[in-house]
């Protein structure tokens, strides 16, 4: 193969959604609108549509464990990044692995809940998730529910929310993106996530685009975000080529099924 044509490795670490509207599926397309090679490893198979999240079989940890090894044996990984991650048994899998195999530029993508609402893990996976992983990555990016559950509190203006970061910063994590979607003390029109990092915090903005729902934009930014950091590029820069990707693929989203609309990846 010729240098020119060579694409760094990334690896996703989640559920498969069968309407390909968010999860591996969605990360794969993600990678490979980033011009990167992409690998997966299947944490849960879940029974999920445009409409709604139906229920899941869990993969084992050993099976999890056995497909990154897989992986990481055979190719150089630049990135990678979680999602959903079912059960206490398969986070310690993971968190293992990064370790093993000695993985970097790692996405933490604290999935907990589908956007119809359906719980995807339980209080004791997520207390394994913050304690096993959050010290292992480069950014973790929950949205504000999910940051909600994350620290045990509500989230209702800038005050909560600068809290709820520094709290997820104590918990371990180099640095906290909270996808916001709005802005609590601006006009609705613009879409701020927050980025929180030492003792310092900064805004990436966007155009918030109307209309109905759309899937699987949480996974499209934390796998644009790797794929962006296994391009070489820094923390900042990657997020915010990774909110531009994800704002027009929301732009350009169609309704191809009953329920929300899947983000065009």
């Amino acid at each position: 193969m010729n240098g020119e044509n060579l694409r760094p490795v990334c690896l996703t670490i989640a559920g498969v959604d069968p309407s390909g509207g968010a999860g591996v599926l969605a990360d794969i397309k993600t990678f490979s609108k980033h011009h990167c090679f992409a690998t997966g490893a299947i944490t849960s198979l879940t029974f999920q549509n445009t409409m709604g999240v139906f229920g899941a079989a869990t993969q084992s940890a050993d099976t999890v464990y056995r497909q990154i090894k897989a992986v990481a044996e055979d190719m150089p990984i630049a990135a990678l990044k979680t999602g959903m991650l079912p059960s206490r048994e398969v986070i310690e899998a993971v968190a293992a692995c990064i370790v093993e195999f000695d993985l970097k530029n790692v996405v933490v993508d604290p999935v907990v809940r589908s956007t119809s609402g359906f719980d995807l893990i339980d209080d004791e996976a997520l207390a394994a998730l913050v304690e096993k992983l959050f010290p292992l990555a480069v950014v973790v990016t929950p949205n504000l529910a999910e940051a909600e559950r994350i620290v045990g509190r509500g989230i209702a203006s800038i005050d909560d929310l600068s809290a709820a970061g520094r709290k997820m910063l104590d918990l371990g994590a180099a640095a906290v993106l909270i996808k916001g979607g709005h802005s609590f003390e601006r006009a609705p029109e613009k879409a701020v996530d927050r980025l929180y990092f030492g003792e310092e915090v900064r805004e990436f903005t966007a155009e918030f685009i109307q209309g109905e729902p759309v899937h699987g934009t949480g996974c499209a930014l934390s796998a644009a975000i790797a794929a962006n950091l296994a391009h070489g590029k820094e923390l900042f820069d990657s997020i915010a080529e990774a909110k531009a990707f994800v704002t027009d693929a929301i732009r350009s989203a169609a309704k191809v099924g009953r329920g929300n609309r899947p983000v065009n990846l």
